[in-house]
């Protein structure tokens, strides 16, 4: 018998929890391990945070589906991660031991990189977690009774910034069913080198699209911006030139402002030496397995991911939920590959696919694979984004609910992608 633990119940842990369970021998044990008590669709967050969802929309207690299956469920954090001693540490001291480990964390949100940027103590808001949504939801009512101007978008060493986009876009929407789009001028800060980057390069025309999108809508932006602090009303932010030189420094006032921060490792393995990078990412081979520790597998947002491009201002590369579901599934099977005495031989297809919404339309891009040259590189808008993306929120609910196994990404985002394409 091999006990398997799973470190995380976001989107990637509790799937690697299901599929784990479902490709492990009769007696093997699959435990998951939690700080949160709670799953939730992180992707909802942004309708959270202007009262188009309510936090029962979108989260689960976990515990009930998991014991369905057979899978053991710990809701107390990782105080630390003994990859030595094949054992972590939990928060209330007690000891978790392992024969496998997957890390599925998702990241340390890095707020307190910049000087009053957060819902904690800073001045910003954050859509990272429902808890933060619901903060920046109680914040938005306040601010659409006292409207002025919005500054959204995405620090210095981000990775994930299409939920920026779809906030933006959103607020956007919302405001103008307000009536009151008029009275509250928006700005777009962005370390992307251009609109539409997205961390990837750019997929298709997401530049030219998102940039006619941005004027159709009256969102001016700031790219190769760095966010040198923020203040009670007021960011100051540092434009660079294409050489990564300053151009412009910007005072911008604001109402409301959402910034996405930058990621790092959680401090349950940071610093770990052999285990994580120095941003305490975990560093994995093309098997999800880490080169040091050879029981130890990382999926999803806390696996080291260098960035595609060099850029004036650092970007980080974003791993879309395609890709994790692929991680997971790669990872499922080479841990019942090492079970059965064989080596590890899937890999995970790195693709980036992504719905965005906007509100009352969206955008979609395909990448295959994530890093250039390409094999599909595609990007597209309209209202079937828009009906895709509920689509797959109440579908991908229905699948924590369940237990199943089922690839959600291929059955709905891709045939949605697929029939978009198909489309004169």
């Amino acid at each position: 018998m091999a006990h398997i633990v799973i470190l995380g119940a976001g989107l990637g842990g509790m799937s690697m929890a299901y599929e784990m369970k479902a490709m492990a021998r009769p007696d093997d044990k699959v435990t998951v391990i939690s700080r949160d008590a709670s799953f939730h669709f992180v992707p909802s967050n942004p309708w959270v945070a202007v009262d188009w969802r309510k936090r029962k929309d979108i989260e689960i207690d976990p515990a009930g589906p998991l014991a369905r299956k057979g899978i053991d469920f710990i809701a107390v954090g990782a105080k630390r991660v003994d990859p030595e001693g094949n054992r972590i540490v939990l928060e209330d001291d007690r000891i978790v031991e392992y024969d496998y480990l997957v890390i599925a964390t998702g990241p340390k949100l890095a707020f307190d990189e910049i000087p009053g940027l957060g819902p904690h103590e800073g001045f910003t808001q954050s859509i990272c977690h429902v808890d933060h949504a619901e903060t920046a939801e109680r914040t938005w009512q306040r601010f659409v009774a006292d409207p002025g101007p919005i500054v959204v978008g995405a620090v210095q060493g981000a990775s994930c910034f299409g939920p920026a986009y779809e906030f933006a876009m959103i607020m956007e929407t919302d405001l103008r069913r307000r009536k009151i789009r008029d009275r509250v001028p928006m700005t777009f800060v962005t370390s992307e080198p251009y609109v539409g980057h997205l961390g990837l390069g750019g997929v298709g025309d997401s530049k030219g699209m998102l940039e006619s999108i941005f004027r159709e809508r009256h969102i001016r932006w700031i790219c190769n911006a760095k966010v040198d602090r923020v203040e009670d009303g007021v960011m100051h932010v540092i434009e660079h030139d294409e050489d990564g030189k300053e151009k412009k420094r910007h005072e911008l006032p604001f109402k409301y402002s959402m910034m996405l921060p930058a990621f790092k490792g959680i401090d349950a393995v940071f610093g770990i030496d052999g285990l994580t990078n120095p941003r305490g990412f975990i560093t994995i081979d093309a098997h999800q397995r880490n080169a040091k520790y050879r029981n130890v597998f990382a999926i999803g947002v806390c696996v080291a991911i260098p960035p595609v491009e060099s850029t004036p201002v650092p970007v980080g590369t974003p791993k879309t939920g395609y890709m994790i579901e692929s991680m997971v599934t790669a990872t499922a099977h080479n841990i019942r590959a090492l079970l059965d005495g064989a080596e590890p031989r899937e890999r995970a297809t790195w693709n980036a696919v992504c719905l965005a919404d906007f509100g009352d339309t969206g955008a979609a891009f395909v990448a295959l694979p994530q890093i250039p040259p390409r094999n599909v590189n595609w990007f597209s808008q309209g209202k079937w984004v828009h009906l895709a993306k509920i689509g797959f929120e109440k579908y991908f609910m229905h699948k924590m609910r369940n237990g199943t196994t089922e690839p959600v990404y291929e059955r709905v985002v891709m045939k949605a992608v697929g029939l978009a394409k198909l489309k004169p």
